[in-house]
């Protein structure tokens, strides 16, 4: 339970902390982090929490949603609406499921965005998955609280019926190994210049759609990284 964690970003009122809190408590999750709030959580905060103080207490605040998951091996983000790029989606039972199956072998990241426009879409294309919650069609506005408290059910659910979920073996990248890879494999797109600096267009976030969508272990991976490596040893005219 503990590597299951809560991430807002750029949250806006501290009473929906605080609110976030005692919903997680109520399903047994007790790491939250924030992401660069407007303010930190105060005394409206805390009674908005009620008995989840301890949750509140003990929240991380960093200042980029990159620092809140480096060390996460599952992300999955909040999204309301059809984005330009389509991405990988989970429906909040299937979320529910992976996070706790994966939770056995890495810190897993769930991401909730800021209360009036969500996570932006470089916020979004940081997440292996994204999950939305099939709200009233006319009505789907879910306060934060909501829908922390919602897939947080899932979560618990999941973990009560753990019996019954596969466990996940495969070994993959942590999300700070991923961006590094991002990093190394944008840097030598320029180079060949498949990417003109200039202009570089989508191609980027169509690739990060591609490896999130297919997923790399980590062995997977380090060939990667090591084809990467070989090419820029060849555009600098060495030798292997």
């Amino acid at each position: 339970m503990h590597d299951i964690r809560i991430v807002l970003v750029n949250t806006s009122h501290t009473g929906n902390i605080g609110s976030a809190a005692r919903a997680m408590k109520t399903m047994c999750l007790d790491s939250l982090y924030l992401v660069d709030p407007v303010s930190e959580p105060d005394g409206h905060a805390s009674a908005m929490a009620a008995g989840a103080t301890d949750v509140l207490a003990k929240a991380k605040t960093v200042a980029t949603l990159e620092e809140a998951i480096a060390d996460c091996g599952l992300v999955v983000g909040t999204s309301a609406r059809d984005r330009s790029l389509s991405w990988p989606m989970l429906g909040p039972r299937e979320c529910g499921a992976k996070i706790a199956s994966e939770a056995r072998n890495y810190p897993v990241a769930l991401v909730f965005g800021r209360e009036n426009s969500g996570l932006t879409n470089d916020e979004l294309q940081q997440c292996h998955f994204h999950v939305n919650i099939p709200a009233n069609p006319d009505y789907s506005s879910l306060n934060l609280a909501a829908a922390v408290q919602t897939l947080s059910y899932e979560v618990r659910m999941a973990l009560l019926s753990e019996t019954e979920i596969p466990n996940e073996e495969t070994e993959y990248p942590l999300a700070e190994d991923l961006e590094r890879f991002y990093s190394h494999l944008e840097q030598t797109l320029k180079k060949t210049n498949f990417i003109i600096e200039k202009h570089p267009g989508m191609v980027m976030s169509k690739l990060r759609r591609l490896f999130n969508r297919a997923r790399p272990e980590s062995t997977e991976l380090n060939i990667l990284r090591g084809i990467l490596t070989s090419v820029d040893k060849s555009i600098n005219g060495e030798s292997r």
